[in-house]
């Protein structure tokens, strides 16, 4: 099967201690771009997620039908985590297996969404971040927790919402996808601006706090990760 996600741009092996990490963030941070995108054009979008076991791994990739919210292809990797638990470089650990996700995958998303961060990251290059700049793609982070910055609480109603900061600069929002339930974090990976992924994460919200292809991708990572096999859906 010939693959519909771009080819990743990998222009160095990933790095192999945190030192070299943090120094590869910093020299690609420059290449995430933030532009505009029209959520009512988007027809699929990905959901991206990790599950762990005692020694392993397994990223899941579930790709929905953005008008229906219908599974139309859905993929894991299972693997052995490859770098060490160290907080601000989970892409290092989890980018691997999920690139081996996507590479299966039949179809080309228009969008992907990952269970993470993008701009709201010490170094301005989170996961989603990371991703985008692979793969030249849209990509967004949606978090239920902040890892950096600080926000007001935004409204009690679906659609509130309050700016995140971090040293004086917006580096993403807290937004309440749901009536009284508690907000997520959104931020921007690539090319995507910070309005359209707020704007595409609550018609991705329909029901739950945590979006559509996030929990699907976690309800199948997790599945896949107690079930015997390579891990491949």
């Amino acid at each position: 099967m010939t693959s519909a996600t771009p080819e990743p741009d990998r222009e160095a092996p990933w790095p192999a201690d945190a030192e070299e990490a943090r120094a590869l963030q910093e020299r690609l941070a420059p290449r995430v771009r933030v532009e505009p995108l029209d959520p009512g054009a988007v027809r699929l979008a990905a959901g991206l997620d990790v599950s762990y076991g005692a020694e392993e791994l397994v990223a899941a990739a579930v790709v929905l039908d953005a008008a229906t919210l219908e599974v139309v292809a859905q993929a894991t990797a299972r693997a052995r985590p490859s770098f060490p638990y160290v907080p601000g470089l989970f892409a290092f650990r989890e980018l691997p297996p999920l690139l081996a996700a996507l590479e299966q995958l039949p179809v080309r998303p228009d969008v992907y969404v990952c269970d993470g961060y993008g701009l709201a990251h010490p170094r301005r290059f989170g996961l989603a971040c990371h991703l985008g700049v692979l793969l030249d793609r849209p990509v967004l982070g949606v978090a239920k927790n902040a890892f950096v910055g600080e926000a007001a609480e935004p409204g009690p109603l679906r659609g509130a919402a309050a700016d995140l900061v971090d040293g004086g600069e917006v580096v993403g929002r807290c937004l309440r996808v749901q009536d009284g339930v508690k907000p997520v974090y959104v931020s921007v990976g690539h090319r995507v601006d910070l309005d359209s992924a707020c704007a595409l994460v609550l018609r991705l919200s329909p029901r739950y706090r945590i979006c559509e292809p996030v929990r699907r991708a976690d309800q199948l990572s997790r599945r896949e990760l107690t079930a015997p096999g390579t891990g491949t859906a």
